[in-house]
């Protein structure tokens, strides 16, 4: 068995399968259903009904085709829209809303994969063509429009969104899972290499999820790891580093030293290096990472230093080997920061750096065209006063105007009347106003925006940082599996041989020459993985042996803030057991009774109650009559105000009603027996007058029924007139209420009265 080969066969896509996916009918059915006609912003596209009348149609339609390339497919459509946007600036907000809608639907289909996870990396990370599934006359119109017979230009979804900007695809969940799982080297997969400096395509390998325990020890496709890539980066930056200052401390102009020759040897692998990252994923996607951009002016700042060493060393010029040295000290500007830059590459300052120098430099270009008017105006004038043309040439007037740009305003001051007595001092001024307080704040106020609004987006644009960084160091260059400067030895003995040798050699070569280069690393890595990274049952066990101690200390010892602190609160670990529980039978905590209450209930007329001897309301239950026997009535003493609430159940009992009225269950005759006994509940003495009616066909009302009348209005006259009134027009409020509920409740009744009288 190979044991390059994955370790277990895995549900994952086949090559055969991947080569067979249509992707170019997708993208002419995708630009003609993103429809949209207004200039939408990003929350509006994501309200609930954007989602459901447009997104969620669009997103059912293309899920149904079960076709991987169809989140690829929406990103060539943003693309489209992008750069539709930048020409037709009369729709630049419709066809940006048309891009935004084409990344929503992106990452909606996106999730439709994820049931699959292997199915999801290769969504993610397959190079897909956009002529895949195109016809022979189609083809043939695209190179009759690109001019060029070469139209191979394949890209994944992933470096697809880089280059459209779409970060908030980027940023979402379910892709974070699969950047970091690549990032992790959980997930290995291979691309098959197009534009690379020296191609190893003998052995491609499909998606399989990495198991240390049976892949080979000697692992060489590790180093391609974008988390060890990191450590290695580092480690080549602190030996160019340190070779850079060494070159500068023991510089000769006259001859080549040793520490300068290392110099070269790390910078050329440098470069080398550089360009190769550049080659395999684009230009787009390289000049996309904020530190790429650092990495470009240091390749810069090398190539002219040699330029000009080599110049100086063959023709004896120690003025150029001087410049040369002169211009390799600059690099110390980049090399110093960028080497700190490891450590704090997640502060929300570091990563709006890029951005915050970009709009520096347009704005300090767009001043300094502004500002070449003037610049000819000064040195016209200069020329005019005739002694001054050999003391003002356009340099130093050039000059002068930086000085005054960037603070030093006392300059235009002194040296306004040198260019002309009258208009001198007035352009001087003016320069001086426009440059210092001006421009300068209008430029603060752009860098702060520019930082605010980075803030806002730190985590989205850290994740867009972090996915480009992740893309880049997956790379199938033969080259990258090289540490510096051991790349430029592969490039000398590889490329040459790549002419000549079958493609089994040329990869059985560089595996020799990849595990002989970089046999330390390979060791450190195969023991990492197996040791330490994978020993984490032993950390665990660890850990529940510690938990098991703890819970077998005393309480008095367990209550230690301290130990609390090193070992965790018990509480949490409480919590956890409680959901790990699994609850047999269900626990009855609502009452059967609260569902049955009614919303709205009426009670029963006097009349009624009087005629049916039962409790009033609609749903009536029988009580036995052991209820009744077992009340006692209140004291003789009792207050006239006294409320004697009788026992009913709270089905009989109306819920939203805010005065309630609780009506026992005694006969009628018993109202009226005793005048002591109130059985009808309401707040105010005035209240109970209004609703006591005396009964048409009862007794009739004795002494003491008229003695407790008497004692009502004695009560009703000690009530303030507000209070009265409020009362008053409470009880309209309630009768008005009712009369109007009465009325709804018999309109059916009368209704089919009259219906019935009409049909007689």
């Amino acid at each position: 068995m190979d044991p390059e080969q994955p370790s277990s066969a895995l549900l994952a896509p086949t090559l055969e399968n991947l080569a067979s996916v249509k992707v170019f009918p997708l993208i002419p059915a995708l630009k003609k259903d993103v429809t949209v006609y207004s200039a939408l912003s990003w929350d509006q596209l994501t309200a609930a009904d954007i989602n459901f009348s447009i997104v969620r149609p669009i997103v059912n339609k293309y899920a149904r085709l079960k076709n991987m390339a169809v989140v690829y497919a929406c990103l060539v459509v943003r693309s489209y829209f992008l750069s539709e946007s930048d020409c037709d600036l009369a729709f630049a907000g419709v066809m940006l809303s048309r891009a935004s809608l084409c990344e929503i639907l992106a990452y909606k289909l996106l999730g439709r994969f994820a049931t699959n996870y292997i199915q999801l990396v290769a969504v993610l990370t397959t190079s897909w063509s956009p002529l895949a599934g195109a016809t022979h006359e189609i083809i043939v119109e695209v190179k009759q429009n690109l001019g060029t017979q070469d139209v191979e230009s394949s890209q994944s979804a992933l470096e697809m969104a880089i280059s459209t900007d779409a970060k908030a695809f980027l940023s979402s969940p379910v892709t974070q899972k699969v950047v970091n799982d690549i990032y992790n080297g959980t997930v290995v997969f291979s691309h098959t290499a197009h534009r690379s400096i020296l191609a190893d395509n003998y052995k491609p390998r499909a998606i399989e999820i990495y198991d240390p325990q049976k892949a080979p020890f000697l692992d060489h496709y590790r180093l391609r790891v974008p988390k060890y890539g990191k450590y290695f980066e580092f480690l080549n930056f602190a030996l160019l580093l340190l070779t850079f200052i060494l070159c500068l401390s023991t510089q000769d102009k006259t001859k080549l030293t040793i520490w300068e020759v290392a110099f070269i040897i790390f910078g050329s692998a440098f470069t080398l290096e550089e360009y190769t990252a550049s080659t395999e994923h684009g230009w787009i996607i390289y000049i996309a990472n904020t530190w790429n951009a650092f990495d470009f002016s240091l390749v810069v700042i090398f190539l002219v230093y040699l330029g000009l060493r080599i110049k100086g060393l063959s023709f004896n010029d120690l003025s150029t080997s001087s410049m040369a040295f002169d211009i390799l000290s600059c690099a110390a500007c980049i090399l110093f920061p960028r080497l700190a830059f490891f450590a704090v590459s997640d502060n929300v300052i570091v990563l709006s750096l890029r951005a915050m120098i970009a709009q520096f430099v347009f704005f300090i270009g767009i001043a300094a065209i502004c500002f070449s008017g003037l610049l000819f105006a000064l040195w016209t004038l200069a020329i005019d006063n005739g002694t001054q043309q050999t003391s003002w040439p356009i340099s130093s007037i050039a000059w002068l105007m930086v000085q005054i740009w960037f603070g030093n305003t006392s300059l235009s001051f002194d040296q306004a009347t040198s260019f002309h007595p009258l208009l001198g001092p007035i352009l001087m001024t003016i320069f001086a106003a426009l440059s210092n307080t001006l421009l300068l704040t209008i430029l603060i106020c752009i860098l702060s925006n520019t930082v605010a609004r980075i803030d806002s987006n730190a985590t989205q644009e850290h994740l867009y940082q972090f996915t480009i960084s992740t893309i880049e160091g997956v790379k199938s260059d033969a080259l990258f599996s090289y540490q510096p400067p051991f790349n430029l030895l592969a490039l000398i003995i590889l490329k040459p041989a790549s002419w000549f040798l079958s493609p089994r050699a040329l990869h059985s070569t560089n595996v020799f020459l990849i595990k002989l280069t970089s046999l330390p690393q390979l060791i450190i890595i195969g023991l990492y993985e197996r040791y330490l990274s994978s020993g984490r049952r032993l950390r665990e066990s660890g850990k529940d042996a510690a938990y098991s101690f703890y819970n077998s200390l005393p309480r008095h010892i367990k209550n230690i803030p301290l130990v609390e602190a090193l070992v965790g609160s018990a509480s949490n670990d409480l919590y956890d057991a409680i959901f790990e529980v699994e609850v047999a039978e269900d626990f009855d905590i609502f009452d059967e009774s609260d569902d049955d209450a009614p919303a709205l209930r009426s009670l029963d007329s006097r009349e009624n109650i009087r005629a049916s001897g039962t409790s009033p309301g609609p749903r009536h239950r029988k009580r036995p009559s052991s209820l009744n026997a077992s009340r006692t009535s209140p004291s003789p003493q009792a207050s006239p105000r006294q409320r004697v609430i009788s026992t009913l159940s709270p089905n009989d009992v109306p819920q939203t009603s805010p005065r309630q009225r609780v009506i026992s269950t005694h006969s009628p005759n018993d109202v009226f027996a005793s005048p002591d006994v109130i059985t009808t509940s309401f707040r105010s003495p005035l209240a109970r007058l209004f609703n006591q009616r005396s009964p048409v066909d009862g007794p009739a009302v004795g002494e003491a029924s008229l003695r407790r009348i008497e004692t009502l209005l004695d009560d009703v006259r000690s009530l303030p007139v507000q209070r009265l009134k409020e009362e008053m027009k409470e009880l309209q409020d309630r009768q008005a209420r009712i009369e109007n509920l009465l009325l709804m409740l018999t309109r059916g009744m009368r209704n089919e009265s009259k219906q019935g009288t009409i049909s007689t």
